[in-house]
Order: C-alpha cells, then structure tokens, then sequence
C-alpha cells in the first residue's frame, strides 16, 4: 500500500484527546493520517533568524510528524503577508481588505522552494503526496522542477473566488497554472469548483478533455468537489467524556431559565461576527418579551493578532458587545456573554449539547465543521436547532438548517426567533435529516474519495482537444536523494 505524505502550512496534532481546535484541518489530517502510514509535513510554529533545512520528526498520538522552522522575514512576507494579507481576505471577497506587495508575493514563492526542496529527498516513488489550502498553492510546481513524479493532489479549504474577484490580483494567472502541476484539485463545494472551472475556461483559455479533465497552460487536470466531513464516532465520543458533561453541566446552570444561544468562530472578518450582533440586536429590539429570556455566548479566540485588520476588528466587537449589554441588560443579568480565547473540542462538545440555537453565519466560508459538531452533540430527544448562513459550504448539505443571509439584521433576527419558538416535533425531524447527512458524507468518505481519485488521477497529460496551444509539459527526471542536502531528525 502506498504511503500518504500530507502537507500543510502549519502542523497541529493534538498532544493528548480533546486538544485539537474545533473543526478545521488539524483534526479531519489528523484522522486521516491514523488509517494510512506516510507522516504529516510543515511548518512547526517555530521562527529562527536563518533558514535552515533541518527538520524534526516525531510520532504524536498515533501520526508521525515531520516539521521545519521558518526564518521571521519568512513568517512575514509569507505567512502574514501574501497567505492571510493577499489569498485570505480575496478568497473571501474582501478586496478592501487585501494587500497586493510584492515582497509578499516573493516571500511566498521562496517559502513554497524551500518547503519542496526540503520534503523531496523524503519522497519515496510510490508515495501519495496531498497538499492542503491556500498557503501551498506553488508546491506541487516546485516538486515537479524538482524532478517528483508521483501523483500529488490539492485540496482548498477555503472558497475560491469568482473570476471577477481573482483577477484583482497581479500575476493571478501564475498563480492558477501552478495548480496545474497537480493531478488533482479538490474543492469544498461545486459553487468553488465551478468558480474555478470559470476561471480556466473563459480567462486562462482552457478547454475540455474527452476525459472530463480540465486543459490550460498545456498541462492537464481533474478538478472536483470533495465536501468535508466530520470524524462523527470521535467527536461523539468527546461529547460523552467527563470533560464535556462537566461543561454541559456549568452551561446548563449559568443558563438556568434561558435559551443557551451559542457561536463558535476565529475572530476573523470572514465569520460575520459583527453582522450576527446586529441581528442579535434587531432580535432583542423586535422581542423585549424575550430579552430575560435568552443568553448569547459568543467564543471567538484571538487570531493573527499581527495583521491591521484584525486588530480593527477586536476593537470592533469588543465595543459592539459592550453596547448591547449596556442597553439590554439588567441588574442581575446580560443577554451576551463575549469569550476571547479558546476551548478543547471535548468541553465545545458540552457547549454544544447545552445550546437551543447555534449560530454558524459566516461571510463567507469554505465548510464550516463547527456546524456538524453542533448537530453530533445534540440530545436526540430534545435537539437543538442550527442557524446557518446561506454563504458556508455546509449550507448545500445541510439544508434542513435554519438558512439565513448573513448581511440582513431582519432576517438574523427572524431566523433566531423561529429557531427558538420551533416545536420539538420539527426540531427532532430537521436534526435526525441532519444527522443522516453527516453520517453519509463523514470525514472518512472525505479521505478515501480524495486518496482514490488522486491514485487514478495520475496518467500522463493529454494535449488540447484542438490541437492549438503548446505542446505538454512532462515532469522532469526525478533527482536523486544525493542532490538535495540530506535533512537531519531531531
């Protein structure tokens, strides 16, 4: 059996069960990596003052990790810059917000290089190589100058946006045709494939092959949607550890007499953080017989503290929460109680089960695995009900939520309402459809089509269906382990 060799720009597996973040990469890599041999590849959270090639390798509840530090200058121009200052607020249509340096560019190119020269001499031939999210997007072009000619696949987390967003960015099109050295490309939804195939076919000059594969640039490709799932027999088994009922237990008495409401997100613009406030605050203007009767608990952890923007943003929210308090509390109460830092996913499991209604309303967002945790930590008998914005992922699968757009006060304001004032027979039917979903498409369904595609995926490029355009690009001669300095463990 081949290995897999998972690469991501940062590398978290948790220590000890329960660790991990809520959602995300960390803990859907992390359940892949435990069915399949091979290691997980990235940065360790570590600067240094020079760059060095030298790696460390070590084994974390039951996943080998292989990781490599990055020089601060790197840090900056890479990570702060071009990854979360340029890719992250475009890829979530924040134009007003992306900063478009070239120094960041650079530092983007150069780390992706360094990363490639570092993990090839690890490569063995019939390994499965899978890169992940928008910081990686040139690695697969840098493994292939390097001569790797193993099948290597690319999976976005993030929405990939409309081509009319795209090309705001100079030098888009470098940046698309290096995604074709890939074998394959996933997406999280059709609606980013489709975006995507948007962009190669009217912009790029793409066309079609007989095979379904996409042609630019004179290499090809298959692109396709691959939804993420959740790992639904972990996580529930969090959710009835001590931990979690020892949070169950602290919710349910805090909220005694009131309706938990509960969100769940990074602070980050792209969560529409400030948005659900507004329309929290419309619901408490539009319902003061219901003001006594609900507590919001918001947790959003501090991220990219570094970066302007989200500095802003802090500041923002901080002073929002503190007005509506202000306004609607009363003397021994206060409709929201606002956390800046972050929980284990076994005590979010406790959260969860305690909440009524879960507000998962971003901007924008690529899935969103917080609204599956919720919907997993629910009581069958009594289920609570998921609020979702019409602009999360999840929203083409879990239909049965309460959908809502996200930029209307009113229409957040109504969904909480009818969420809150549902029967039990209506919300014990939309979770049990829920719970279906989940079941069919979990974390593993996720994993396995993804590694099947990529290991059919890797045949030799086909030319234009028309015969115009340049003629394929074949990899390069792989290089010998001799070639690149040899990395030492630690």
């Amino acid at each position: 059996m081949s290995r897999l060799i998972v690469v991501s720009n940062r590398v978290t597996v948790p220590e000890r069960p329960g660790e991990a973040p809520a959602g995300g990469l960390a803990v859907a890599l992390s359940a892949a990596l435990k069915e399949y041999s091979g290691f997980w590849f990235g940065w360790s959270g570590a600067t240094t003052s020079e760059f060095s090639n030298r790696i460390q390798m070590r084994r974390i509840n039951d996943v080998t990790v292989v990781t490599v530090d990055l020089e601060e200058s790197d840090f900056q121009e890479y990570y702060n810059g071009f990854a979360n200052g340029t890719l992250w607020p475009l890829f979530h249509y924040r134009i007003d917000l992306t900063a478009y340096d070239r120094s960041f560019s650079e530092g983007y190119e150069r780390v992706n290089h360094r990363f490639a020269q570092t993990l090839a001499p690890l490569i063995e031939p019939d390994d499965l190589i899978w890169v992940h999210d928008y910081h990686l997007i040139p690695l697969g072009r840098e493994l292939r100058l390097l001569g790797v000619t193993n099948p290597i696949g690319f999976f976005l987390h993030i929405p990939w946006p409309a081509p009319q967003i795209l090309t705001t960015l100079p030098r888009h099109r470098k940046l698309v045709e290096s995604l074709f050295s890939y074998d394959l490309v996933g997406f999280q939804t059709d609606e980013w494939l489709w975006a995507f195939e948007s962009y190669v076919l009217g912009e790029a000059g793409g066309a079609w092959a007989a095979d379904g594969r996409l042609q630019a640039f004179g290499q090809t490709l298959r692109a396709q949607a691959f939804p993420i799932g959740l790992d639904l027999e972990e996580f529930q088994e969090l959710a009835r550890s001590p931990v979690a009922l020892r949070a169950f237990d602290r919710m349910a008495a805090h909220s005694v007499f009131r309706s938990l409401i509960v969100g769940v997100d990074r602070l980050d613009y792209s969560k529409g953080l400030e948005e659900r406030l507004y329309g929290f605050e419309a619901f408490l203007e539009q319902n003061p017989e219901l003001r006594r009767e609900v507590l919001y608990l918001q947790v959003a952890p501090t991220s990219r503290g570094e970066v302007e923007a989200y500095q802003d943003l802090r500041g923002r929210i901080d002073a929002l929460c503190g007005r509506i308090n202000a306004i609607y509390a009363d003397m021994d109460s206060a409709p929201i109680r606002y956390v800046n830092r972050g929980y284990r996913r076994d005590e979010l499991a406790g959260i969860y089960r305690a909440a009524s209604v879960c507000l998962v309303t971003p901007l924008r967002d690529g899935m969103n695995l917080v609204a599956k945790e919720y919907v997993a930590a629910q009581d069958p008998d009594d289920p609570g009900v998921l609020m979702l914005s019409r602009f999360a992922g999840a929203a083409r699968q879990m239909t049965e939520a309460v959908i809502v757009n996200p930029y209307s006060r009113e229409e957040l304001a109504d969904g909480l309402k009818l969420a809150l004032s549902m029967s039990l027979a209506e919300r014990r039917a939309r979770y049990e459809s829920l719970m279906a979903g989940i079941r069919r498409s979990n974390v593993k369904v996720w994993r396995d089509s993804f590694v099947d595609a990529l290991a059919t995926a890797h045949e030799p490029f086909l030319p234009l269906m028309d015969g115009a355009g340049e003629e394929p690009v074949l990899p390069r001669a792989r290089i010998s382990p001799s070639d690149v300095s040899e990395p030492s463990e630690a």
